[in-house]
């Protein structure tokens, strides 16, 4: 067993071979049947052939040889034993199935092909399924980068590519799957903000497709020891703790409302430019400064207010 470092984490042992995936010899498994069955009905016909002989040597009137019975009874026996291991070669593998084979504790291969197929009966045939199959985490609670409590929860879509790594690399290649599996999604919550409070930070709620991507590709380094390829994974809960619930989202609303504000603040002050502007080019009016300040004050009063404004209507001079 090599031992190799790694930095900042523990001694961890790494095998010095892996067992990886390779096609078994097999043989077409009808011929097979047929052949296991005639051994046997001949083995039969064989044992009653021996009985009729042994009951015409018991005779008072025969001779009292009993050789052709003892050989058809040898003879079936034989072809017996034939036709059982014949028969006990005989697998039957389904579209989306693989039998993992094994002679005496050694790995000889994987027979994927779907039909009646005939192997060494002297082996041991474990079935597996290479379907894609979907695993959904719990809900999690963990804490993100700025350690706000979460709840957080994915769904992977994964598929056993390597038969032989599957079932001699791990122990259980499905709850391996789903303890990695929870891990990841742990590590990628404690790895990002639930929001992002600089530009371009990544953030587990405002970039989605990256934190997908990120947590997909965790996934499949950590399951491709068990011969697991991962398909997709997808986030499907995420929410702050209930305890923390209330006050995140009145931040959120605190937000909202101020880049409501600056949006609006924006807006009306490019509207008040244009009207001086247009105003200064038509010569409609002339207005100093003072004046000038007292419109872009009402102007702004105007159109950044929450309620309906109430006009004032001057009947005097513009300077009453």
């Amino acid at each position: 067993m090599m031992k190799q470092e790694i930095p900042g984490s523990l001694t961890v042992g790494s095998p010095l071979q892996q067992v990886k995936e390779y096609s078994a010899r097999y043989a077409v498994g009808l011929p097979m049947l047929c052949l296991g069955v005639i051994a046997l009905l001949v083995a039969a016909a064989l044992m009653i052939v021996g009985g009729v002989v042994a009951s015409q040597a018991a005779q008072p009137s025969a001779s009292g040889d009993y050789t052709g019975a003892v050989l058809c009874f040898i003879a079936g026996v034989l072809l017996i034993l034939f036709g059982a291991l014949v028969l006990r070669g005989l697998i039957a593998v389904g579209p989306g199935q693989a039998r993992v084979v094994q002679l005496f504790g050694r790995y000889t291969g994987t027979v994927r092909t779907p039909g009646l197929q005939w192997v060494n009966p002297f082996t041991t045939r474990r079935k597996l399924s290479t379907r894609i199959r979907n695993h959904e985490t719990p809900v999690l609670k963990v804490n993100d980068a700025d350690g706000n409590p979460i709840e957080m929860a994915a769904v992977v879509v994964w598929q056993v590519r390597d038969t032989a790594r599957a079932v001699f690399d791990v122990d259980d290649f499905e709850e391996f799957v789903a303890i990695q599996t929870e891990t990841a999604v742990r590590h990628i919550g404690t790895s990002y903000p639930y929001d992002a409070h600089e530009q371009g930070q990544l953030s587990l709620r405002e970039h989605a497709e990256d934190i997908t991507r990120k947590l997909s590709e965790e996934i499949s380094d950590r399951v491709a020891s068990a011969g697991v390829e991962v398909i997709e994974s997808r986030l499907t809960r995420l929410a702050y703790a209930p305890e923390i619930a209330q006050a995140m989202l009145r931040r959120q609303q605190a937000s909202a409302v101020v880049a409501a504000r600056q949006r609006i603040v924006e807006g009306a002050v490019g509207m008040v430019r244009l009207a001086l502007s247009r105003l200064a080019e038509e010569a409609v009016v002339e207005l100093d400064e003072e004046r000038k300040a007292a419109m872009v004050s009402n102007l702004l009063v105007v159109l950044c207010s929450e309620q309906t404004t109430q006009p004032v209507v001057n009947t005097g001079s513009l300077y009453q």
